[in-house]
């Protein structure tokens, strides 16, 4: 069964109903994927992002960070031998340039990963994602780019949308004509397993151009014995 994790971005660590969630459902532990978001700057290692499974007590035999000190073919054997794929959070189009140049979207739509993304990670995971320089991007045009396409919506993840949401709300509204929008600040996760979406904190739901606050569902799971 798919799993996917939307993330927004953890100040300090995951939550317990988050790491507990996650607990649950990664239970190959083999490998570790990660995908740099600025993959020329070899110290942007996803140390943030791995101590957030570390603080969860989740930890893998193998640990591989994928930029351009891996070669292209290598690169896509990790992806398909991972037990989990962690897109790191950073620079959205850096990310997803990378994807495209060594074609890893489709192996990893094909795996049977676990794929989680944090905020840049997120937005690349998701079907399509509006880059506007009202989201902070250094454009002058707003285009529409694709991501990975791992379920059928786009992501705005860790951005100030509280403070914004007439902004977010005007920006996505044609996106939102043609798919559902999970948008969501610090502290979020949208988690997908099947057919089934899960909503962890404050995350809005921009659909044919009207926009509301879901109802948090992770909290409320019943989990197995704790590990």
């Amino acid at each position: 069964m798919k799993t996917h994790y939307y993330l927004g971005w953890f100040n300090n660590f995951f939550p317990e109903n988050l790491g507990r969630v996650l607990q649950e459902d990664i239970t190959d532990r083999k490998s570790l994927a990660m995908i740099s978001s600025n993959p020329f700057f070899y110290e942007d290692d996803g140390a943030t992002e791995r101590s957030w499974l570390d603080q969860a007590g989740i930890m893998f035999d193998e640990y591989h960070l994928i930029n351009y000190r891996v070669q292209k073919e290598d690169a896509q054997t990790l992806i398909q031998n991972a037990s989990v794929i962690f897109l790191l959070g950073g620079n959205t189009l850096k990310q997803n340039g990378f994807l495209m140049e060594y074609e890893l979207s489709d192996l990893i739509k094909k795996s049977r990963a676990v794929v989680m993304g944090a905020s840049a990670g997120a937005i690349n995971m998701s079907a399509k994602w509006l880059c506007s320089k009202n989201f902070g991007y250094k454009v002058e045009i707003s285009s529409v780019y694709d991501g990975i396409g791992l379920d059928d919506f786009s992501v705005l993840s860790h951005f100030d949308l509280e403070n914004n949401i007439a902004l977010v709300q005007g920006e996505l509204s044609p996106l939102s004509e043609e798919m559902n929008i999970y948008a969501s600040n610090k502290d979020c996760a949208v988690r997908v397993k099947g057919d089934k979406i899960d909503i962890l904190g404050n995350v809005y739901l921009i659909s044919h151009s009207k926009i509301q606050k879901l109802d948090e569902t992770l909290s409320t799971l019943v989990f197995g014995p704790k590990q």
